[in-house]
């Protein structure tokens, strides 16, 4: 076989087809430079484009960067297929309108790409997406941020799956233009957003929808979701004024509540004075905890379970749910055992619990309420024992630092095996730094073999 090129003879769809593999837009067109007969398929293999300037604000480089990526649309306009295109910016000036026109254009009327992003970090000016790209039938995926949305006729995205906007004020009567002309998509990101006060979706089809910080300007108002037919609802950041209730989303399966708290102020000196902006918080908290009472897979951040202790403290029982998966996204510790236990005698129906042990952000407001002492002393007389009569998988992941000797870990390991009466496995998924640790997992993966367990059938995995 000396001297016979194979490559070069195979068929030209399995050539286009090897060279879409490579990672990067221009290796595309340099690996056809090696054969003559390969000079012109990088027209023809589907690429993506990545254009970002994120780290100078000096106006020179952000013209040097616009210059650059116009040369290289000028010689991608002859491809036959771009699947993606994004464009980052760090700061948008009106002087840069042109550019940012023709970045547009050249997305939505000469590539016809299926994904597009055009995303600004910081803005000193506006930028007002163009009317013309409003009408386009091949978008799939669409991200805008920084930029402002005022559609003057209708919007037509007929193919559009998926859509994020952000950083942006929000009137009520576009975000209807949008979502009316969407008439297919299935997932809809809302983030760093102001101005509305209702969001309506009516679509059978949109079954993802995620709210991401929704700053209210309002201390009376509040986000009133409606959507029907939403499966999926995610509240990440700073989402404390958003409502929803059984009615309003009476599809939802799968609620992840990543929340976090608002700023407030707080005189050290004197612990008897709460910010009433918090109280406001947890009042609000209690209510989204019975809106999603009814889904079958619930995710909490520590924000939430903190709230979730400071709260049992006050004598709040979580309502009845049919939750059949809860994952914890917090390193617990031992003030967060009275609120999760709580949470466990409401959860009846569940079969699977995940804690995930990497978000270690401490908890600060138990000062304000009790001391540690008093609040672990409570943990242990009170009875938080309850019959968990369907959880079978217990997974903690994600675990750094030493077993031997862990009040985080240990008290609650023996809850839960002396509470889940058809527990099958408890899994330890562990990751450790250091060459002392694993010693320390072994020891301890004997002992959690004797702690009691209601279960005859359940055992205990480590993964480290």
């Amino acid at each position: 076989m000396a001297g016979v090129d194979r490559l070069s003879d195979l068929p030209e769809p399995i050539l286009i087809h090897i060279l879409s593999m490579l990672p990067h837009a221009k290796q595309v067109v340099q690996t056809c430079i090696l054969s003559k007969q390969w000079r012109f398929l990088w027209k023809s293999v589907p690429v993506s484009l990545d254009f970002e300037f994120s780290d100078s604000d000096n106006v020179k480089d952000t013209l040097d960067f616009m210059a650059s990526t116009n040369r290289e649309l000028n010689y991608w306009r002859y491809c036959d297929k771009i699947r993606k295109f994004r464009v980052c910016l760090f700061n948008y000036r009106n002087h840069y309108v042109k550019d940012v026109d023709l970045w547009i254009h050249f997305a939505t009327k000469l590539a016809n790409v299926e994904s597009f992003a055009i995303e600004f970090q910081c803005v000193d000016d506006t930028y007002e997406f163009p009317q013309f790209a409003f009408r386009n039938a091949s978008l799939r995926n669409l991200v805008l941020r920084h930029l402002e949305l005022n559609p003057s006729g209708s919007v037509n995205w007929s193919s559009l799956v998926s859509l994020s906007i952000g950083h942006l004020n929000l009137t009520e009567s576009v975000i209807e233009k949008v979502l009316s002309g969407c008439p297919n998509l299935e997932r809809l990101k809302l983030h760093h957003f102001w101005g509305i006060y209702r969001l309506e979706i009516s679509s059978t089809k949109l079954r993802k929808l995620i709210i991401k910080d929704y700053y209210n300007l309002y201390d009376d108002l509040w986000l009133e979701i409606l959507a029907p037919f939403i499966q999926t609802l995610e509240l990440l950041g700073q989402c404390s004024d958003v409502r929803v209730s059984r009615k309003t989303v009476p599809s939802l399966v799968t609620a992840v509540l990543h929340l976090d708290r608002l700023n407030f102020y707080f005189d050290e000196e004197d612990d008897d004075e709460v910010d009433p902006t918090l109280e406001k918080q947890y009042s609000n908290m209690k209510e989204l905890l019975h809106s999603v009472a009814h889904v079958e897979n619930l995710q909490l951040s520590s924000w939430c379970i903190e709230c979730l202790s400071i709260l049992e403290l006050k004598g709040w029982q979580p309502p009845p749910s049919s939750r059949k998966f809860l994952k914890l996204n917090a390193a617990l510790e031992q003030l967060d055992f009275p609120g999760i236990c709580s949470f466990l005698q409401s959860s009846s129906s569940l079969k699977t619990l995940v804690i995930d042990w990497n978000d270690h952000k401490p908890r600060h407001l138990w000062s304000t309420y009790t001391n540690e002492d008093e609040h672990n002393r409570r943990f242990e007389t009170h009875n938080f024992d309850c019959s968990l009569l369907h959880l079978k998988t217990i997974k903690i992941v994600n675990f750094d630092g030493p077993l031997y000797g862990n009040k985080s870990v240990m008290p609650f390991v023996k809850y839960l095996l002396k509470n889940a009466t058809v527990l099958e496995k408890l899994i330890f998924a562990a990751k450790y730094k250091g060459s002392d640790e694993p010693q320390d997992y072994v020891k301890m993966a004997q002992e959690f073999q004797c702690f009691p367990r209601s279960s005859p059938y359940s055992s205990v995995v480590f993964s480290y």
